[in-house]
This record gives C-alpha cells, structure tokens and sequence, in this order.
C-alpha cells in the first residue's frame, strides 16, 4: 500500500478524484438549492390554487353552512388547513312603505312581526315592498381552523393582496376574495414546513449517486490509464536493469498489443532505449575486435621471441626463456578466443582448477628471478589440493600480477612469502613482502592510477579484484604483520567440485584494511 502511495498511479487517482468531486460539486450545488427552490414554490402555488378554488363559491354566497360545505370539499380543507374569514354583513336601508291608504311613517310588516320603529329583524333587511330579504351571516365569522393573527388577515382584507406569514408549523397563505363592491374575505390556507421540503431529501440522495458513480467512473478510467502508464514504465526500467546485469538481446517493446495504450513519451524513451542497446553491442562487438585485431599483432614478435629462443641452445635460461615465450603464445591466443566470443555465448558454469598447484608453478616460475636479485622467499599451504571456481589461466595471471608488483614496487634482495589459506567456503591467497607498503591502498585498487614506474599501467590489482569478486571474494590491501611491508589478500569463494554457479553475486567494495 505504501508504493501505491507514492506511485504515479495512485496520484493519478487522486488527480481523477479531485477534479471529478470539484466538477460534481459545481452541479450538485446549485441543483439542489434549485430542486429545494422548486419544492417551496410547488407549495405554496397549491396553497393558491387551494385558496383560488374558493372564490365562485364567496362570489355567489357568504352562507357559512354553503362556504363550509365549499371549503370541506377542498384537499387542504378537508385536511384542516383551510380558513375563511367572512365580512363582517353591512346594515341595509330601511324602506318606506307607500301604497293606497299609506302614508310616510308607514310600518312595513313582515312575516313573523316588525321591530319597533319599523325596523326589519335582525338578519333580515326589507326590500320596499313589504317583503323581507336575507341578509348574510353574523358580523365577521369565520369558518375552518385558523393559525394566522387577526392583525395579519386584517391586513391582507385591507391591502387587496395575498402574502404569506410564518405561523407555528409552517406558513400560511391569506388569499383576498372580493365577496361584493364593498366587502372582502380573506381565505386562509395552512402550507406546513414538511410541504416546503417534500421530495428534497430524495433529490439530494439521488444527486449524491449521480456524483459518486462519476467519481468512481473517473477513478476507474485513471486507474486503467495509469495502469498502461506505470506497465511501459516498468518495462522500461526492466529492460534497463537487465541491459546492465549484462543482457544485450533486451528491448523494449514499442508496437503492438503489449505497448498499446502506452503514452507518445514512454514510446519515444522506448525506441531511445532500444537504439542505445544496440549502440552499446555495437561499441562492444568493435572492442572485442579491437582487442582480437591488437593481440593479434603479438603474433610477428612473438615469433621472432621464440624463433631467438629456439636459437639459445641448451641451458636453464634457455629453457626458461622458451617457456615463457611459449605460455606467452597461449595467453595471446586465449585473448583472441575470449575478444571474438560474445557475452552471450560465455558459458553459464566455469570450471575450476587446484589453486595450490597453480600457485606453486607460479611461484616456480618467479623464484629463478628472485634468486638472481638475492630475495628471500616463502611458499606455505600450497602442499594438499584447494579447488577455486576460475580457469586456471586466469589464477596464474592473477598470481603473476601479485608477484609482479613484488619485484616492480621493492628493491632488489627484499624478501616476500606467500601464503594459502583454505576455509569450508574460501580459499584465501596471502602475497607480502618487506618493502615500504602501500601509501595510499584506496588508490593503489582504482584501476589505471597505480603508480609503479616505468612500464606499469595501473591494471594488475584491478584485474585481480574482478577475478575475487566473479567468484563472491573480495581483495584487500594493508600491512604484513611478519614482515612489515604490504600485504595483499586475495580471497576466492570455493565450492567443493571447483566450479562457479550460474549467477554469481558480485561485489564492487575494495574490502577491509587487515593486518596478520
């Protein structure tokens, strides 16, 4: 979880998350505060149809049994939200009666007696004519259940215009209706919060699904994207570490189903990868030509070498001359074989060979010249034999170039030993001598910047530690402890039948100071 963390997939997730919830979050917003907009408004416009439903009926008759009748037929009646506030009944004129016989002052009769002072009963309003009419219902009665403030349906009969007013629970909507020319009811109709938010909660959810399926939509479609991106980057870097474990066949593809998806970018560092690892096969095929086509060059003097030797006649100078000349024709020919055979072709195993008997020819060899320069020298553990997984012409040469350094780096008649250490998993080669010492051992290993004079390149230590870490060793320089001057270890990872594994761990450290 921690490398998705900080992959490049998992930030364009998070990019895919961002943008897509400030995208959701620009509509979902506004169409919920406009969805809640639309709930209000669809309330209260029922409120008016509700209210408006009752206008025929006030316009025909203020009887309170018919407007209740009226109002009980209603949604918002019927569920004891509606009122009516009627107007208050205005007194009509009393009339005079006139006819044969009559005169002003008449009384005018009506069923059911007169009032003194000729006045019509109350409710009922005379007509000139003897007969009487019906006025209307008491002085302002109302009808249904009501929430609004007398003061606040005062003011809506008043002003001739609807408005709403919050009431406990809710809203109320006061509806002017004109009754006649000069009287005004007012019908109340109750719009309750629930109404106001009906449907909003539901809209909201919904909305929040439509968000949250485009976020996981866009998260999807990065994720498939990055994945594309991340796969032909890990090609990418794939095939780099296997061009430097040594594989130069590696490429990376950049047609086909495999690298379909990949970006324009990872394809363009794709083909410079692959024309960069065929550059490096061709640098390395010219080397190795090189190298042949130079060591070939050795052949013309080495002729002349051994044909001079050949003429030296009999002698142990002679003999040892020609044996050098003719291990010299070896090496040059191994050189050869080893420039022209690719890396591919160099087998998986290496057989091994006896380190002691390849050191004690070595030390054979070097031990003509160190009696002729007067030097003491030693040879302990080389008596039993001791397998070490490299070719036995690469232990010599490694041999050569400790003793070579030997009589390059000391002066004539300073002894030297050698020394060979044999563990369960190691064998360890000890090369020191009385000189001086190394002045500066971290320099003395890198390779080309040793400092031995004349004729010296600066490679021998170098080619001998490559030799120590091939097989999982290492070499280290210090101090002899016997005999004061420098000491080189050389150790060699074994294995019982002398041979190297297919993959063999390497090592580029130059090991420890030691002193024995």
């Amino acid at each position: 979880m921690m490398r998705l963390r900080h992959s490049l997939r998992w930030a364009l997730i998070k990019a895919a998350v961002a943008g897509t919830t400030m995208v959701a979050l620009a509509f979902l917003i506004p169409l919920g505060l406009m969805v809640q907009q639309t709930a209000r408004d669809r309330a209260f416009t029922a409120a008016e149809r509700q209210a408006a439903a009752l206008g025929p009926a006030l316009a025909i008759t203020t009887d309170q049994d018919a407007i209740a009748r009226a109002v009980a037929s209603t949604d918002a009646g019927a569920q004891g939200r509606m009122a009516v506030h009627l107007p208050a009944a205005g007194a009509a004129g009393a009339g005079t009666q006139s006819g044969a016989g009559g005169g002003a002052g008449g009384v005018a009769s009506a069923p059911g007696g007169t009032a003194p002072g000729g006045a019509a009963p109350a409710g009922k309003v005379s007509d000139g004519s003897g007969a009487a009419a019906v006025a209307g219902p008491a002085a302002g009665a109302t009808i249904g259940e009501v929430r609004a403030l007398a003061a606040d349906v005062a003011s809506a009969g008043g002003q001739g215009r609807s408005f709403t007013v919050e009431v406990p629970g809710g809203y109320a909507l006061l509806q002017p209706v004109a009754v006649d020319t000069a009287r005004t009811a007012v019908v109340e109709v109750f719009v309750a919060d629930g109404d106001l938010t009906r449907g909003v909660a539901t809209a909201w959810q919904v909305l929040s699904g439509v968000a949250l399926g485009l976020v996981a939509v866009s998260v999807l479609v990065a994720d498939r994207m990055g994945a594309r991106i991340v796969g032909s980057a890990r090609r990418l870097a794939a095939a780099a570490r296997s061009l430097g474990a040594g594989d130069l066949a590696v490429r990376v593809p950049v047609d086909g189903k495999q690298a379909a998806g990949s970006p324009e970018e990872l394809r363009e560092a794709g083909h410079a990868f692959n024309a960069m690892a065929d550059r490096v096969v061709q640098l390395l095929a010219a080397e190795r030509e090189l190298a042949a086509d130079l060591s070939h060059r050795l052949r013309t003097p080495l002729t002349v070498l051994r044909l001079n030797a050949a003429s030296l006649g009999e002698g142990d100078a002679a003999d040892a001359t020609r044996h050098a000349v003719a291990q010299l024709e070896r090496e040059v020919d191994q050189i050869i074989r080893s420039a022209r055979r690719a890396p591919e072709d160099a087998p998986a195993v290496t057989v091994g060979c006896d380190a002691a008997e390849v050191i004690r020819e070595r030390v054979g060899f070097w031990s003509a010249l160190a009696e002729d320069e007067g030097r003491r020298w030693q040879l302990a553990g080389a008596d039993r034999e001791t397998p070490v997984p490299v070719q036995r012409g690469d232990l010599a040469a490694a041999v050569d170039a400790l003793l070579g350094n030997v009589f390059r780096h000391t002066g004539v008649g300073t002894a030297f030993s050698v020394d060979v250490l044999a563990t369960g998993s190691s064998v360890i080669v000890l090369v020191g001598d009385a000189g001086p010492g190394f002045t500066d051992p971290e320099a003395a290993l890198k390779r080309g910047e040793g400092h031995g004079g004349e004729g010296s390149t600066g490679l021998g230590l170098d080619i001998v530690r490559k030799l120590a870490e091939a097989t999982g060793g290492d070499l280290a320089l210090g101090r002899s402890a016997v005999l004061g001057g420098a000491e080189i270890r050389l150790r060699l990872r074994s294995r019982p039948d002398g041979t190297v594994p297919a993959r063999t761990g390497r090592r580029r450290g130059r090991g420890s100071l030691f002193a024995r």
